[in-house]
């Protein structure tokens, strides 16, 4: 059978019938496909690219958060211990100003207590002296009662005085 084995000619016109094929294909098929891959690889490599870019973009961006959050973080800290030193110093300022109130509200108690003594120191002699002058009243009284007693009282107090 002529079918299964190929004769030569067979086999020339399939050869030829290839080469045309091939040229063909090289010149309308080979081309286009090549230029949509090598398009597809440019587009691949260019979106590995991208990708490879934004990984850099957030590896930035995680590094300037975390950088802000350090530095929100100190501030933080800051703005705290300054409350906590203005708060032990209005603390301060208002013991000292109680204490100075204290001071001076015991001066002036003391001063008021002193003029009270004085005062009540001053009373005290006006009345021992108002007593002792109504005894000596009394006494003298009694004592010029007598004629008697008169002459000899005025008669020792000029004794006296030419004494002195």
């Amino acid at each position: 059978m002529d079918l299964i084995t190929p004769g030569l000619g067979l086999v020339f016109w399939t050869v030829i019938t290839f080469l045309f094929l091939l040229i063909i294909l090289k010149k309308f098929a080979w081309k286009p496909i090549l230029g949509a891959v090598s398009e597809r690889e440019e587009g691949i490599k260019k979106a590995l690219a991208s990708a490879e870019d934004a990984r850099k973009e957030m590896e930035n961006l995680h590094a300037d958060n975390e950088r802000i959050l350090k530095e929100a973080r100190a501030e933080r800290e800051a703005l705290l211990k300054e409350a906590r030193d203005i708060k032990n110093k209005m603390i301060d300022d208002a013991k000292g100003e109680a204490q100075a109130q204290a001071d001076k509200i015991i001066t002036q108690a003391q001063a008021a207590i002193e003029s009270e003594k004085k005062a009540a120191m001053a009373e005290l002699k006006k009345h021992v002296a108002d007593l002792s002058i109504d005894i000596a009243e009394k006494v003298v009284r009694k004592e010029l009662s007598n004629k008697d007693k008169q002459v000899q009282l005025v008669e020792s107090m000029l004794g006296e005085a030419k004494l002195n």
